[in-house]
């Protein structure tokens, strides 16, 4: 290998990826250098990555190149491929404006789950139509009930007094992303995440848009009205869950460094 890997780092409230261009569609991403890349002591350190690659190069978005330009290809820090994230789009389409490869404005990105619309303003905050919420049986997490919410990605989300009182969440399922939901205020929630493939993680889009879900069907609140603020460490997001059974997420998306990864690292691998 006689070339770096050019990366970037960003960060939707703190939930953190490194982003790798792949224009040219010709990056191999094993799961060895999503896991190395990730490492937050021998690596740069993220909750996953972000590959950018156009939909025509790759063999899951090319159906969609025509309506979407660029797919994005997300997987977990473990090196697992992902569904979905949240904070991941709203950071694609940030890096694709920035970047001068998409105008600010309303886009549509290619993903696992589909052609999600993305609307990306000049100072970074980003509102992306997730689609719609999909309402499964409650499932057990923990010994406590929790419902389960579909966003692309599978979310339980558990209701509890307090999540300062939790302590280090370090015991969840495998197979789910759980979310720990404290009632706030009126159209206010605070929330801790469970990411599988990660570990508790500072923010996760698709888990606000579950809780927000989860947390209407509970109190009974109906679609259409004010949207959720949903605190978590890393922030804030707004969630709103429309009439038509699609949830918008708003919230900002910041890129913070760029660089190359060496030749002599990247063939340590």
């Amino acid at each position: 290998m006689t070339a770096g890997m050019r990366f970037l780092k960003g960060h939707g409230t703190e939930n953190d990826f490194v982003l790798l261009p792949d224009l040219d569609g010709t990056l191999d991403l094993t799961p060895e250098l999503v896991r190395a890349v990730c490492n937050r002591r021998a690596g740069i350190g993220a909750d996953g990555v972000l590959r950018i690659v156009p939909s025509e190069l790759g063999h899951e978005s090319v159906e969609h190149a025509e309506a979407a330009p660029f797919f994005m290809d997300y997987r977990n820090a473990d090196g697992t491929i992902a569904e979905m994230c949240g904070n991941g789009v709203r950071v694609y389409a940030h890096y694709l404006v920035v970047a001068g490869l998409a105008e600010p404005g309303w886009m549509r990105l290619a993903t696992r789950r589909g052609v999600l619309a993305v609307h990306v303003s000049r100072e970074g905050e980003v509102t992306v139509d997730m689609g719609p919420a999909e309402i499964g049986d409650d499932v057990d997490v923990d010994g406590a009930s929790a419902t389960f919410v579909s966003m692309g990605n599978p979310h339980a989300v558990v209701p509890v007094p307090s999540v300062a009182a939790l302590g280090e969440l370090k015991t969840a399922r495998l197979d789910l992303n759980v979310e720990y939901v404290e009632d706030v205020g009126p159209h206010v929630i605070r929330m801790r995440v469970h990411e599988r493939g990660v570990g508790e993680t500072r923010s996760c889009g698709t888990g606000a848009c579950a809780a927000v879900v989860a947390t209407m069907l509970r109190t009974g609140t109906p679609r259409g009205g004010l949207p959720y603020s949903v605190e978590v460490p890393g922030g804030h997001l707004a969630v709103s869950w429309r009439e038509d059974g699609h949830v918008l997420l708003t919230g900002p998306a910041v890129l913070v460094a760029e660089g190359v990864l060496t030749p002599e690292w990247l063939e340590s691998l």
